[in-house]
């Protein structure tokens, strides 16, 4: 079976508020930058795929793709874009694939207006209820969760506390300051139980990668191709109140299953992980779904500071949505960081990192994505 790399991972030149680039444009600039990155140059590109419009960004970019995929399932796209365009080059139909990322989330440039609808199954079923912005569909499992494994709100701040440790080291983090378990319980409250620093910030910004077989990676990527050792998707119900447990993700537990049988590895050998991290609770849900923690482990784990730098399990070491950047759909900028991290190349990097997984998240828990990244 072809092995498939990782030759070029880029994001845009900047992050957090860009107000004179459109959507389009910080695809396409994401785009280029990862071409740079791995050394190739448009002609060598015949695979496009991202969550907005690849045909359209091709077109911008001069590329004529013979193979396209605009799968858009949220935040956990651009891991599925990465599992297709593996299965894409081993069934030939593409050599090289160019994925790529670009929200306005925060200035929107570009962005398509987006009309509720009352007949959807969110429209009928819960937001009439209240439950609208994101952060308040997930205020009821995230209560779940915490009454279930005896939990309260020191408990998540302590998430937002382990990953500024981590921001703080970034400087193109968006949150840089380090915070108490006390200043993030003085914080103003969102929707209980969030406070301010513990939802995922709003930005602008994008980032792309350049997948191709190993045997085909150009020789200037010797030394900084990152293999694809494992891929994984799955789903759950649109509707996070039919969500069957709070606690334990369908969705994340078969992408991460799938993912780890393909990289052949056990659940002791990740030595690095981002998982997304929208609210405080999901980095809770992510570990314990992909089974790296046992069932209501995952708040002590953070707690002991084993997450953090210096710990056995670095997680979320760009600093995560809540603290690096949050264009919308996160999934692309947990992707750049193992990548980095794997290469030697993070601002907060983690000294032997070897293997490293990314969870991304899609429509409330709906869908998700894992991939194994590494060197072995």
């Amino acid at each position: 079976m072809t092995g498939c790399v990782i030759v070029g991972a880029a994001e845009t030149d900047r992050i957090g508020v860009v107000p004179d680039r459109s959507v389009l444009a910080l695809n396409v600039e994401a785009g280029w930058r990862a071409l740079e990155d791995a050394g190739l140059s448009i002609a060598d590109i015949d695979g496009i795929a991202g969550a907005y419009s690849p045909h359209g960004v091709a077109d911008a970019m001069g590329i004529s793709p013979t193979w396209v995929d605009s799968t858009n399932v949220g935040g956990c796209s651009f891991m599925i874009h990465v599992r297709h365009a593996v299965a894409a080059i081993r069934a030939g139909y593409a050599t090289r694939v160019l994925i790529t990322h670009g929200e306005s989330g925060r200035s929107r440039v570009g962005v398509p207006p987006r009309p509720r609808d009352p007949a959807s199954m969110t429209g009928q079923f819960e937001e009439p209820y209240g439950a609208r912005a994101p952060y308040t569909k997930f205020t009821l499992p995230a209560l779940r969760y915490m009454h279930q494994h005896g939990l309260d709100e020191t408990d998540l701040a302590e998430v937002t506390v382990a990953q500024r440790r981590w921001s703080h080291r970034n400087p193109r983090a968006g949150r840089k300051g380090l915070l108490t378990t006390e200043e993030v319980l003085a914080a103003p409250l969102v929707a209980y139980p969030f406070r301010a620093p513990e939802v995922c910030m709003l930005t602008d910004g994008g980032g792309a990668l350049v997948v191709t077989a190993r045997d085909d990676a150009p020789p200037s990527t010797r030394g900084r191709a990152v293999d694809i050792l494992g891929t994984g998707e799955g789903t759950d119900s649109l509707l996070i109140s039919e969500q069957r447990d709070p606690g334990v993700s369908r969705a994340i537990r078969a992408a991460a299953d799938s993912a780890f049988a393909e990289a052949r590895l056990r659940r002791e050998e990740i030595q690095h992980v981002m998982s997304y991290d929208a609210f405080a609770h999901l980095p809770w849900i992510g570990l314990e779904s992909m089974r790296l923690v046992a069932p209501g482990g995952a708040a002590e784990l953070i707690r002991s500071g084993a997450t953090s730098p210096g710990g056995t399990l670095p997680l979320n070491t760009n600093g995560g949505g809540l603290a690096y950047t949050h264009t919308g759909m996160y999934g692309m900028f947990a992707i750049q960081e193992s990548v980095r991290q794997v290469r030697g190349e993070a601002a907060a990097q983690v000294p032997g990192v070897r293997v490293s997984l990314a969870l991304g998240l899609g429509g409330m828990q709906s869908a998700a994505g894992v991939l194994v990244l590494g060197r072995i």
